[in-house]
């Protein structure tokens, strides 16, 4: 058996909606049964011995099967919540796709390792032995370290309850919510909104307690200091017992509590100094109490009690805490409910003061204390009492908040009770927290957990927001990138900033922020992550649903304009047109509840994925008789055809009508897969609830010019002659280019060709078999890149295809596509015709205006 092409797929992709691994895998024919590998079940099993039962017959699956049972399996024992995998073989026998979910991508990637070796051991190959605890383990630890901790992930969880989209921008706690202009960013508990001045401000304690004071919070004595001297010095001011704690510290770090005597006092404050200056306080007595505050109100209230065990009179004080350790709510980072306690320097003093040692066996019931700070990260437990806080304690905590300024913050208060107020029990404010835990809340040791999550996201978004910009998607064939184009212009139009991706480059409110082709994932992400865009639309290529998903969960709109055979065939197992259409259909299969999705009437394979749309569907086609359309009309539906001279747009009663002629790209509607992609982005531009008369603004200002739509069908004249420039690249586009040239008088016509190396053979020839019936003249040139042809196979393809054609008199080989071009220039007469499939666009655009006549392009457009 041989994995290769390993890829993680991150958004919605042709499997599921979930996160996924998938992978190739090739078994030789006796692994294509498990009939045929003898007493490898039973060694498996024994290895393996939580997999569960065969979902069919042994005789029935491959080791690929069992590849992708063991990686679910092993992510399962681990804790993920995964459920989905699949495993279909390809047209090459024996060779599978094998797709398993994963929730962690560093985790899916180390069990599908493990289950390759797994099988391995279980075959009897190489003398490695298989730990499967072991194995379970690590993938625990994985998931540990790289799954979002219990803080950010309540708040993601919030997030995703009410449909707001979140990424996380780096492998710790910085996320993004929602899309675009409407998006928001959290650092753990720490929202963008918050400034860096309050957050030190909030770091500062001799600071904050000077604010605080200043705002009538009570707050208890006390300084910062710079040696032991000082420090006994203002203990002896203030009065004894004291607290030390770094003057900038967090999570509880270094702060020693109930000091009572020198020798204490001096190792606080060489504790505290590791983390930064000392500071003396005044101890207050009672409990201590963490209040979250959420913009202007408190949400939550926990109780902390510090590490402490109970004795059984028979255990040591460190076996009393190796059997609270063992608990498995307890771990040393912040991934579980409770922290392990540990036995350092403020144990082994708070021990002796209370008259033990690590190897004292105390008492039956007796309490033993390990430190007096009663943070959650250094072993302590809560308690909530949310409900019995009084509200002129939750007052002080949310005015000690609005006094630093931060929107999420954790008040800590030490008093007897939160029962009445601090003002009558000598309690106080001891410190703010920028950044808190959010665990104790969560999770408390007792009582019931509170909702923080929502709160924060509440905070964040308003009831009827969920961060999302309006996503447009648009799939097919041909006429991808145009009506991508058209839509953004109609968005344009209505002055939202339009993040936009195609096989060009990457467009934010009109400015080119990346070149190529970017009509992938990463590229979309990239928009959704820009704060300037208020609109998306994204040209979704097969390319990348195949190698990562989609970019974004849902879609306000998907459109399909077409799906033909030219389309990559042949690659990534993808060989038929039905295999494309079940590709393509993905945006489909993920439109919002209340969006839609555009669809060609006229296409049987568009037709098809209305079945599994999840919003609404809008079908368009040019012939106003076409059944589908008119059935879809018929019930209500929203349908758009040409009826004349005009786009028509109807749904029940209402009807909408834009004439051909003010749409510059369909020259008045004889460029019949301009009209086509028109009504696509009409469609669209419709399900966006935009207004008619902006639809029409929009439509008649876009222009087909190599500034709009660079290499679709760009039009320009050179001495009488017209020039057309278009990247069609697959027999489908060959037909509508020839209809749409056709549709043009012309004296003579010449056409200027090479072929992308990637297509079938079939698929090279197919195109000069078309053009061969419509040009009178052929030129062939090779592609600067032959993707992996060999040089002159490309254009031998295209010569075979002209081979009996009905009209080329004239076939000439030309070694360059800017020689091509130029020989295909100096024939042309008046009246003469020249369509120019170019290779290089940016280059052989420029090159084309360079020798046309000055301002053609858009002078032929509107002709």
């Amino acid at each position: 058996m041989d994995i290769s092409r390993i890829r993680a797929l991150r958004g919605p992709n042709l499997w599921t909606r979930q996160t996924a691994i998938e992978a190739i895998v090739h078994c030789l024919p006796e692994e294509r049964s498990l009939s045929a590998l003898p007493g490898f079940e039973a060694a498996l099993r024994e290895r393996f011995p939580q997999l569960g039962r065969w979902p069919r017959p042994a005789a029935e699956l491959s080791l690929a099967n069992v590849l992708k049972l063991i990686a679910l399996g092993l992510q399962a024992q681990a804790g993920c919540p995964v459920s989905f995998s699949r495993c279909t073989e390809t047209v090459e026998p024996g060779t599978y796709q094998v797709v398993v979910e994963y929730t962690e991508e560093a985790v899916g990637r180390e069990a599908f390792k493990a289950a390759g070796q797994l099988i391995a051991v279980a075959r009897g190959q190489g003398d490695e032995t298989f730990d499967v605890e072991a194995v379970i383990a690590r993938l625990r630890e994985i998931d540990e370290d790289v799954r979002l901790g219990p803080s950010t992930g309540c708040i993601v969880n919030a997030a995703v309850a009410r449909g707001i989209p979140f990424r996380r921008l780096t492998q710790g706690s910085l996320v993004q919510f929602g899309w675009g202009a409407r998006q928001r960013r959290i650092w753990a508990a720490e929202v963008d909104s918050t400034s860096a001045v309050s957050e030190n401000i909030a770091q500062d304690k001799d600071l904050t307690k000077n604010l605080l004071r200043a705002a009538g919070v009570p707050v208890p004595l006390g300084r910062p200091v710079d040696s032991a001297e000082e420090a006994w010095a203002v203990a002896q001011y203030i009065g004894l017992p004291v607290v030390v704690k770094p003057r900038d510290g967090n999570q509880g770090k270094g702060v020693t509590v109930n000091i009572v005597s020198r020798d204490h006092l001096e190792l606080a404050v060489r504790v505290a100094s590791e983390y930064g200056q000392p500071m003396v306080e005044k101890y207050l007595p009672g409990s201590d109490y963490r209040l979250l505050v959420v913009g202007d109100r408190m949400v939550a209230a926990a109780r902390r009690d510090p590490p402490q065990v109970t004795g059984d009179g028979v255990s040591t004080v460190s076996q009393l805490v190796n059997i609270v350790n063992a608990d498995p709510q307890r771990g040393d980072g912040h991934g579980t409910s409770l922290t392990r306690m540990r036995i350092d320097e403020i144990a082994l003093a708070r021990l002796q003061i209370q008259g033990h040692t690590p190897d004292t066996v105390p008492a039956k019931g007796e309490r033993v204390v390990l430190r007096n700070n009663a943070n959650l990260s250094t072993g302590g437990t809560a308690t909530d009492v949310t409900d019995d806080v009084h509200p002129e304690v939750a007052a002080r905590a949310v005015a000690a908040a609005r006094m630093v300024g931060l929107d999420v913050c954790g008040v800590d208060v030490v008093c007897e009770t939160v029962l009445t107020p601090l003002e009558e029990q000598s309690g106080g404010i001891v410190e703010v927290n920028a950044a808190p835990g959010l665990r104790m809340h969560l999770s408390p040791s007792y009582g019931k957990g509170r909702a923080v999550g929502e709160a924060i996201i509440d905070h964040l978004f308003a009831p009827s927001q969920n961060g999302r910009i309006p996503v447009v998607a648009v799939t097919g064939t041909n006429g991808k990138t145009t009506t991508a184009r058209l839509i953004a212009h109609l968005l344009h139009t209505q002055d939202h900033r339009v993040g936009m991706t195609n096989t060009d480059g990457v467009y934010v409110n009109g400015r080119q922020t990346d070149s190529g082709d970017c009509a992938g994932p990463r590229s979309a992400r990239n928009v959704l992550m820009h704060p300037d865009v208020d609109a998306a639309v994204f040209e979704t290529a097969r390319g990348g649903v195949l190698r990562e998903g989609l970019g974004f969960d849902r879609c306000q709109v998907a459109v399909v304009t077409n799906i033909g055979s030219g389309d990559h065939l042949g690659l990534n197992y993808i060989t038929t047109v039905e295999d494309i259409a079940v590709l393509k259909r993905v945006v489909i299969q993920n439109v919002a509840p209340n969006g839609y999705g555009v669809l060609n009437a006229a296409d049987p394979h568009c037709i098809r994925m209305a079945e599994v749309c999840t919003g609404q569907v809008i079908f368009f086609a040019s012939d106003a008789q076409n059944p589908v359309l008119a059935t879809h009309r018929a019930q209500g539906h929203r349908a758009v055809w040409v009826e004349g001279a005009h786009i028509v747009a109807t749904q029940g009663g209402r009807r909408h009508e834009v004439a051909l002629a003010d749409i510059p790209i369909t020259m008045g509607g004889r460029i019949g897969f301009q009209v086509e992609n028109a009504m696509a982005a009409l469609a669209a531009a419709w399900a966006l609830g935009m207004p008619w008369a902006r639809i029409r603004k929009g439509l008649a200002s876009f222009q087909s010019d190599a500034a709009s739509v660079p290499g679709r069908f760009n039009l320009m004249t050179l001495r009488g002659a017209t020039v057309i420039a278009d990247y069609g690249h697959n027999p489908d586009a060959m037909r509508a280019l020839v209809a749409a040239a056709e549709a043009m008088p012309a004296q003579r016509r010449i056409v200027v060709i090479s072929g992308a190396g990637d297509r079938r053979d079939e698929d090279i020839r197919d195109q000069t078999r078309i053009l061969g019936a419509a040009f009178d003249e052929v030129i062939l040139y090779e592609d600067a890149c032959q993707r992996g042809r060999t040089e002159g196979e490309v254009t031998g393809l295209l010569r075979q295809g002209l081979q009996g054609a009905t009209r080329t008199t004239r076939i000439d080989t030309i070694q360059g596509e800017f020689v091509a071009i130029d020989t295909a220039l100096a024939r042309l007469q008046p009246g003469d015709l020249c369509l120019v499939l170019i290779d290089q666009v940016e280059e052989a655009l420029r090159y084309l205006r360079e020798r046309c006549d000055p301002a053609s392009s858009a002078s032929s457009a509107t002709a």
